[in-house]
């Protein structure tokens, strides 16, 4: 069964939404109970959104791919996994569900439900931060939805954590997350000024791992419709 544009659009609005309130609510909760100490803050915050993803992947992949991202949905496109004509659509609802994960954090601990961001996150060091995380991110995709899509989940949860650790960014690694968590003046946040910087690094780096890997696998493109899991 391939489930129907609508569905899979409430699938990946849903899902995203799901996501960004995970990193956004457990960065508040992480912060609130650390103490002041930033590195069990990111830690927390980190294994949170791994769990996340997990879960996320597994329930939502048959239904829509599990992309939550529009770089994933791009690059999908680009190797002919996911038409062009329904890939503004999942863009949006990536982009307005993960808003919407932001404000729910908001509700959940009784703040303002949109607070624009302050907190900075600029320079060379960002970019290529983000480039790599996002790179990384696809390079995984691709490589076990060729190899082993089972593992899927599970590859791009670990690596998801890891990259919070090695990047200086924290690894968004993800334009609709990132947009999301510029309305979120919290341990998650990231001011509106820096997104286009980060979205331009994100796809810069997504782009070109699609890439490396269409020449490392040259069979990829006619499995490319089993990113990020099979849709039944």
């Amino acid at each position: 069964m391939r489930f129907n544009l609508r569905a899979r659009v409430a699938a990946e609005f849903l899902s995203t939404g799901f996501l960004v309130a995970a990193v956004v609510g457990s960065g508040i909760m992480a912060e609130r109970l650390s103490a002041g100490n930033t590195a069990i803050a990111l830690l927390a915050n980190a294994i949170a959104t791994g769990a996340a993803l997990v879960a996320l992947i597994l329930t939502f992949g048959p239904i829509s791919g599990a992309h939550f991202n529009p770089v994933v949905s791009v690059a999908d496109a680009v190797e002919g996994g996911l038409p062009w004509s329904e890939t503004l659509p999942y863009i949006l609802a990536q982009t307005t569900g993960g808003i919407g994960g932001s404000v729910l954090a908001h509700g959940m601990f009784g703040l303002s439900l949109i607070s624009l961001s302050h907190h900075v996150r600029s320079g060379p060091a960002q970019f290529l931060s983000e480039c790599v995380a996002t790179f990384g991110l696809l390079s995984v995709i691709w490589g076990c939805s060729r190899s082993r899509s089972s593992a899927v989940p599970f590859a791009v949860a670990s690596y998801i954590t890891a990259a919070y650790w090695f990047t200086s960014s924290t690894s968004f690694a993800n334009p609709a997350v990132t947009i999301a968590r510029s309305f979120s003046d919290t341990f998650a946040g990231i001011r509106p000024i820096d997104v286009p910087l980060f979205v331009l690094a994100q796809f810069a780096g997504g782009l070109g791992a699609t890439f490396l890997f269409r020449w490392l696998i040259p069979t990829l493109r006619s499995s490319a419709k089993n990113v990020i899991l099979p849709r039944q």
